[in-house]
C-alpha cells in the first residue's frame, strides 16, 4: 500500500523531471494587497515544490513552508539556498500536528483540502491575520486539472461555509461555464483583530 508521502513524492518527482516551474497560486497574487506587511510569519500549507514560499519570501517576509513530501521539501531547499529569503521548509503532517494557537499573520493553502483542518487554521491565525485559499470543487471539467475523487473537491459554495467565522474580504468560485477558471474556488478572509 502506497503511503501519502509516497504517493506525492512519485507526482514531484515527475513534475521536476518535466523542469514546469510552478506558479503561485491565482489567489495569493491577485491579493497581495490584503497580505498583512513583511515580514509576517507566513505559512504556506501543503506547499509543494513552494511557488508560493518563494513568492512571499522574495518579498519580505519570514515563511514556514510545510508538506507531506520530503522530495517537495528537499527541492524547495535546494532551490532557495543562497537567495537570502527567509524559508523554513519541513515535512510535516499537518494532520497529524497542524499549526500552533495564534501563530501567523497568514496562512496559504493551494489545491489541498482536508476538511477537518479548517477549526485549525482559523486557531492559527494570530488577531488580524489573514487566510488564503484555493482549492478545486466539483465545477471542475471532468478531464481538467485536479482530483478526480470527490472526497477532495469543494461543493458549492463549501469553502464559504467552511471559513464562515472569518471576515470575507474576497470570493470567487466559477461555474463549469467558466472554463478558464478550472473549477477553482478562491477566498481570502480574515480573523478579527480584537
Amino acid at each position: 500500500m502506497t503511503s501519502t508521502a509516497d504517493k506525492w513524492n512519485q507526482r514531484y518527482v515527475k513534475q521536476l523531471a518535466a523542469a514546469v516551474a510552478p506558479q503561485p497560486a491565482a489567489v495569493l497574487t491577485a491579493n497581495a494587497a490584503l497580505l498583512p506587511p513583511p515580514p509576517g510569519p507566513v505559512l504556506d500549507l501543503a506547499c509543494g515544490l513552494g511557488a508560493n514560499a518563494k513568492w512571499l519570501a522574495a518579498r519580505g517576509f519570514a515563511v514556514t513552508a510545510w508538506d507531506i513530501s520530503p522530495v517537495a521539501i528537499n527541492d524547495l531547499r535546494r532551490s532557495s539556498a543562497g537567495t537570502g529569503w527567509m524559508i523554513d521548509a519541513a515535512v510535516r503532517d499537518v494532520l497529524q500536528a497542524p499549526p500552533a494557537s495564534g501563530a501567523y499573520q497568514a496562512i496559504i493553502v493551494a489545491n489541498f483540502l482536508e476538511r477537518s483542518l479548517f477549526p485549525h487554521l482559523v486557531n492559527a491565525l494570530a488577531p488580524g491575520g489573514v487566510l488564503f485559499y484555493q482549492t478545486f470543487t466539483l465545477e471542475r471539467a471532468p478531464d481538467g486539472p485536479g482530483p478526480a475523487n470527490p472526497e477532495y473537491l469543494l461543493a458549492v459554495n463549501e469553502l464559504l461555509l467552511l471559513c464562515d467565522s472569518l471576515h470575507l474580504r474576497y470570493y470567487h468560485e466559477p461555474g463549469r461555464a467558466d472554463a478558464d477558471a478550472q473549477g477553482l474556488a478562491q477566498l481570502v478572509a480574515q480573523k478579527q483583530a480584537g
